[in-house]
């Protein structure tokens, strides 16, 4: 099991119904991203992480293989 994301789970407490529509999943398979259980989708994280204005990024949604889908994001 992955470790906790803190930066989802803190979004998470405030977000409203249409923020969490806009991550293109519900608040409950987020909760399972954001507690270790599941892993989201390249989608799934790019939609998060404009939802949450950047609070919650992609690195932090996949921190094991972000450089390989967003190798752009290495640069930066």
């Amino acid at each position: 099991m992955r470790s906790k994301n803190q930066s989802l789970l803190a979004w998470l407490k405030t977000a409203t119904d249409a923020q969490v529509q806009d991550t293109g999943t519900t608040r409950a398979y987020l909760r399972l991203i954001a507690y270790g259980h599941k892993t989201a989708s390249a989608e799934i994280a790019v939609r998060t992480e404009s939802a949450t204005n950047g609070a919650v990024t992609r690195r932090d949604l996949r921190p094991e293989d972000w450089r390989q889908i967003w190798p752009e994001l290495s640069a930066a």
